[in-house]
């Protein structure tokens, strides 16, 4: 690679490690909230599970656990109390997940302070547009991560949309373009397949097209940024949003959601990148999250069979809903949880193949639904 200090061995590994993250059918677990995901889960009765160190560590060795789970999920994105963390019989989650065929990986940004940007307006989150924390210490964490057992990671910026105000602005993609692709070389410098998450949130009232136009330009200038930075494309993953509408805006269908975020992959994605793993996003109170995420990525399928990269799911909500509410912190429920988690990364195998029926996986749906906590996490 012109310019790029790794050697041959190095990316031979990160290569070796994103080509096996995009194994066909597989996606991620999102796994990486700071506090319990029952919190995010956006559940009336699920957001009173106390949020204890032993409640997370019992609920995702459940996860961590589940048979044959390695058949629709090849990596599991952790937070960093988690990767150091041990289930009840001591056993190292790391090695939980390994030894169910999974590679585990680490959420290695900092947030971001709502302060946002100097200079820059407030958008649909209510705070000016932001940057995130971590890249002073990130050498560190990512060499520390891999000795751990970590094979890559992710970090996520926020930008918001609204056409109005011209956001995002031409600061804000800047400043997220730079930041993520510094982070992706430090990673590869010490092994770490990055994934880069340039998430566009949904907040607004603005259309599809909008954020069509707004998923073009953060994409282009974030692939031009990989390349200035001599980012290993063949070993490095994007997890971007779909193109859709905003949470208040005109409601688009899911083959315009297909064809639209397609499109956008098409005009800014080099097909040298092994894989596109979609964030589900956050979702209106009338839809149910898990059921759409996997009807959109399966339309994308049926209508582009063919695509130049492995485009797949990263679902951290839209996996787990169903399985924190059937588990409500209570061990005598961690098997129909584990095959409530089972079924949807089943159905989200089928959506990755073209294949998924709307309606054939069992789903909480609307039951209980309430804003899931926002922010960064």
């Amino acid at each position: 690679l012109d310019g790029s200090t790794l050697s041959n061995e190095q990316m031979a590994e990160l290569k070796a490690t994103a080509d096996a993250l995009s194994a066909p059918g597989k996606g991620f677990l999102a796994s990486d909230e700071s506090a319990g995901p029952w919190l995010r889960a956006g559940h009336s009765e699920a957001k009173k599970i106390p949020d204890t160190e032993e409640n997370r560590a019992a609920y995702r060795s459940m996860l961590y656990t589940t048979e044959n789970l390695s058949e629709n999920i090849s990596g599991v994105i952790l937070h960093n109390e988690t990767l150091y963390q041990t289930d009840a019989a001591g056993t190292k989650m790391v090695d939980l997940i390994t030894n169910n065929g999974m590679i585990p990986g680490i959420k290695l940004d900092a947030g971001y302070d709502k302060k946002g940007i100097p200079g820059t307006k407030v958008g649909p989150l209510g705070h000016p547009e932001t940057a995130d924390k971590g890249l002073d210490v990130l050498e560190g964490k990512a060499a520390a991560a891999y000795a751990q057992g970590a094979r890559f990671a992710k970090w996520r910026n926020v930008l918001q949309i609204d056409p109005a105000q011209g956001l995002p602005s031409d600061l804000a993609i800047t400043e997220s373009a730079h930041c993520l692709a510094r982070y992706a070389a430090i990673c590869q410098r010490n092994g770490l397949v990055p994934i880069v998450e340039p998430e566009i949130v949904p907040n607004g009232d603005h259309s599809i097209e909008a954020c069509s136009v707004a998923t073009e330009r953060v994409l282009s200038a974030h692939f031009s940024a990989l390349a200035l930075h001599k980012v290993y494309l063949e070993g490095c993953l994007l997890k971007p949003n779909m193109v859709k509408n905003g949470l208040s805006g005109p409601v688009a269908s899911p083959e315009e959601i297909a064809v639209l975020t397609i499109t956008a992959l098409k005009r800014t994605v080099p097909p040298a990148l092994p894989g596109i793993f979609f964030l589900s996003g956050e979702m209106p109170l009338d839809v149910d999250n898990e059921e759409s995420a996997t009807i959109n990525l399966s339309k994308m399928h049926e209508i582009y069979p063919t695509l130049p990269w492995h485009v797949s799911f990263s679902y951290g909500k839209a996996l787990q809903k169903t399985c924190i509410v059937t588990w409500m912190g209570e061990a005598a429920n961690n098997g129909a949880a584990q095959a409530a988690l089972k079924a949807r990364c089943e159905a989200n195998t089928a959506a990755v193949n073209g294949t998924y029926t709307a309606g054939t996986c069992a789903s909480v749906g609307l039951d209980g639904n309430i804003a899931q906590a926002a922010g960064p996490y």
